[in-house]
C-alpha cells in the first residue's frame, strides 16, 4: 500500500492477549505510542477481547482509548466512560445447563461468566493464575447451575492443549449452530451465543461511530478473532497467530514479541505522506 492509505481507517479493533499483550501480560513502550499516536491522529481505538469489563477497562485506561470497548468475544460493548452498556448479548440459559451437565460428566474445568463475575466449581490452579487471565470476581460454588438467575456470558473450559483440542472438537460437534465455540487460547475453549463474536460486534460499533467497513482495521491472532479480521476493511493476523487468522488476513505483522500491533500500526495509521 502506498503511503496515503493511513487515511483510509478511521477505526482500529485489536486484540488483548497475543496481540497487544505479551507473554507476561504487558503492554510494550513502543505498541502504547503507536496506539497513543493513532489516537492523537483521529483514529478511534477500541479493545476486541474476551476478558470482562474491568480488565479491559484498565488497559484500555493505559492506552488512553475512549471508545467503547468490546468484550466478553463481542457479546458486550461498553463505554469506557460511563460504564453503559451499549450492546449485550447472553447465552439462552438451556445451553449453559447442557454445558454444565456435560463438563460434570467428563471432568472438565468450566468457568461461567454471569453478568461480571466468575464462577466454577473447583480451583485447580493457583490464584494468580485466575488473577491473570480472568481478573474478576472468583467465585466457587458446589453447582454451577445454582447461579443461573440470569442468563449467562459464555463459558470457558480450561485445559492443557492436548485435552483441549479434543474438548473443542466435542464442544462443536454437540453445539454447533446453537453456540458458537472459540478457541481464544491454546488452553481454553470458550463458549458462546451465535451472536456474540468479535466480528458481528466489531460491525455493530462501526455502524455507531458512523465508520464504513472499508475503513476498519482490525489485529488479532487467536480462532475468535477470525471473523473480525475477516470482516475489517485491512484485517492482520500477528506473526503468531493460528493459521486460521492468517488465511483470512490481508497482511501478517511480525509476532507480538516483536511488537507486531506497533509495526503494523506504524505501517497503516501512522505513515506520514
Amino acid at each position: 500500500m502506498d503511503a496515503t492509505h493511513h487515511q483510509r481507517y478511521k477505526l482500529l479493533a485489536a486484540d488483548l492477549d497475543g496481540t497487544l499483550l505479551d507473554e507476561d501480560f504487558t503492554l510494550s513502550p513502543r505498541v502504547k505510542t503507536a496506539v497513543r499516536r493513532a489516537i492523537e491522529r483521529g483514529v478511534h481505538v477500541t479493545l476486541a477481547t474476551g476478558r470482562g469489563y474491568a480488565t479491559t477497562l484498565q488497559y484500555a485506561r493505559e492506552l488512553g482509548i475512549t471508545t467503547p470497548l468490546i468484550c466478553y468475544q463481542g457479546g458486550q460493548i461498553r463505554d469506557p466512560g460511563s460504564g453503559e452498556i451499549l450492546h449485550n448479548v447472553t447465552m439462552p440459559r438451556a445451553l449453559a445447563e447442557e454445558a454444565i451437565r456435560l463438563a460434570q460428566e467428563r471432568g472438565w474445568h468450566l468457568c461461567l461468566y454471569v453478568g461480571d463475575q466468575v464462577f466454577l466449581n473447583e480451583f485447580l490452579h493457583p490464584p494468580d493464575f485466575y488473577e491473570q487471565w480472568v481478573s474478576m470476581a472468583v467465585h466457587c460454588v458446589p453447582d454451577l447451575t445454582t447461579v443461573l438467575d440470569g442468563e449467562p456470558t459464555k463459558f470457558i473450559v480450561v485445559a492443557d492443549e492436548p485435552q483441549a483440542d479434543r474438548i473443542e472438537r466435542e464442544l462443536r460437534a454437540r453445539m454447533d449452530g446453537r453456540l458458537k465455540i472459540v478457541r481464544s487460547h491454546r488452553f481454553f475453549v470458550e463458549g458462546n451465543p451465535l451472536q456474540a463474536t468479535k466480528g458481528q460486534a466489531l460491525a455493530h460499533l462501526a455502524g455507531l461511530l458512523g465508520v464504513d467497513r472499508a475503513a476498519v482495521m482490525a489485529i488479532g491472532d487467536q480462532g475468535n478473532d477470525a471473523d473480525m479480521v475477516a470482516w475489517a476493511g485491512l484485517g492482520v493476523a500477528m506473526g503468531n497467530a493460528v493459521p486460521q487468522v492468517k488465511a483470512v488476513a490481508d497482511y501478517v505483522a511480525p509476532p507480538v514479541d516483536e511488537d507486531g500491533a506497533a509495526v503494523a500500526i506504524e505501517r497503516f495509521l501512522l505513515m506520514d505522506k
